[in-house]
């Protein structure tokens, strides 16, 4: 069923306002941490009434939880897509892993800030969105999880693979990876990290000499 024009343009009005909502929220969250960011400087950052955050998200933690699940949401499609395109070009199951790292580190280089807060609360264990946590999580894991598992379906990989526990070292590994090298080499390219990350997939996954 399509929507009128007017639904549309307010959709969208509304999906541009919760974007702002959103970066305003982790900027700040990363500057300051989360209890010590109130509404008002979420709104004052947006450029919008403070009316306007409630109207979009019920409390501040609520806010914090959609921004979670939009964050992760983005990171999921663009490693989703990055294994769907190589293999839409005929690459190997190693081809696909190692697109969904650059696809990852791409990201990470656009989104440090969320990037940032994400890490710092997996390991947190007594905030109210732990469990949506937990659940995004897994559906970012779950993308490297099937490129594994068909993997070592097809003989590309070793029938010996833990794969969840594989697959959540990857994503760790990225995750860790550019937040080091953001913090402590600026100076390196993505280019440059990628490549490093490429060299140690192909030794630790595919086994290749």
């Amino acid at each position: 069923m399509e929507r009128s024009s007017t639904t549309s343009g307010g959709s969208t009005r509304r999906e541009a306002t919760r974007q702002k909502l959103y970066e305003a929220a982790v900027t700040l969250i990363a500057e300051q941490g989360f209890s010590a960011t109130t509404v008002d400087e979420i709104a004052e950052r947006a450029g919008v009434a403070k009316g306007t955050v409630y109207y979009n998200f019920a409390s501040k933690s609520v806010l914090f939880e959609e921004l979670l699940r939009h964050g992760v949401g983005l990171l999921t499609a663009s490693l989703r897509e990055a294994a769907e395109r190589t293999a839409g070009a005929g690459g190997s199951k190693v081809d696909a892993l190692d697109a969904m790292i650059r696809a990852g580190l791409v990201f990470i280089d656009r989104y440090p800030a969320f990037t940032q807060l994400y890490v710092a609360e997996l390991w947190r264990t007594n905030r109210a969105w732990q469990s949506t946590l937990l659940v995004v999580r897994q559906q970012a894991v779950a993308v490297v999880e099937d490129v594994l598992r068909e993997g070592v379906d097809n003989g590309e990989f070793s029938a010996e693979i833990d794969i969840p526990l594989t697959a959540a070292a990857l994503v760790g590994m990225v995750l860790v990876a550019a937040l080091d090298w953001q913090a402590f080499q600026p100076e390196r390219s993505l280019d440059d990290v990628h490549s490093a990350l490429s060299r140690l997939l192909q030794g630790r996954v595919s086994g290749r000499p």
